[in-house]
């Protein structure tokens, strides 16, 4: 595994800031608004603080990299959202990312244990891949998509949205793939000799 880089700061002081500390990414540099008065010891302990929250928030945001981020953060999930309803979590023995899964987000094998997410998702936000993962591990103990297993994925506070963010990214998808079905007729067909 590789050693993590320490990202670019930038401080900058504000003599009209008085006492909110602010941190963002702006492109490769974590910048960090401060107060003008602040002594150098307080600026050191707030930008420690602050880089840590955003490279926090970046890590939360991309979702689970590999297949051991994937299992974990499903036991996590099902810890936090399932297991108040069910009395427990419900646990799968493998869970991993998937090539050849081109038109489902992710199936889940009940009888076995084994629930698959696809690649694609690894582009999505984190938020989405946590519900596709709460989506699936409902399906180790509601196999259908019975009225029970939509009110336990419903216990992922961001499940609609997220369901709305898939089906948005579907229909986008859809309609990028018609454009480049049809024949495009736009300056050749314009451009023809003047008389």
């Amino acid at each position: 595994m590789g050693k993590a880089t320490t990202p670019e700061v930038e401080v900058r002081r504000s003599a009209r800031r008085r006492r909110t500390v602010t941190a963002f990414r702006e492109r490769d540099t974590i910048v960090v608004l401060l107060p003008a008065r602040m002594s150098v010891r307080e600026e050191r302990d707030w930008v420690d603080q602050m880089v840590r929250r955003v490279l926090a928030r970046e890590a939360r945001a991309k979702g689970p990299r590999n297949d051991e981020d994937l299992s974990r953060r499903a036991t996590e999930l099902a810890e936090a959202h399932l297991a108040p309803t069910l009395g427990s979590a419900p646990s799968a023995v493998s869970v991993c990312w998937v090539t050849n899964q081109q038109r489902r987000w992710g199936s889940c094998t009940p009888g076995a244990g084994t629930i698959r997410l696809s690649e694609r998702l690894r582009q999505l936000p984190g938020w989405v891949i946590d519900y596709v993962l709460v989506h699936e591990l409902v399906h180790l103990v509601e196999p259908t998509h019975s009225a029970r297993f939509w009110s336990l994925v419903g216990c992922y506070p961001r499940a609609e949205r997220a369901r709305g963010y898939l089906e948005g990214y579907q229909a986008a998808a859809a309609e990028a793939d018609q454009l480049e079905r049809v024949p495009h007729h736009g300056a050749e067909a314009d451009s023809r000799p003047m008389a």
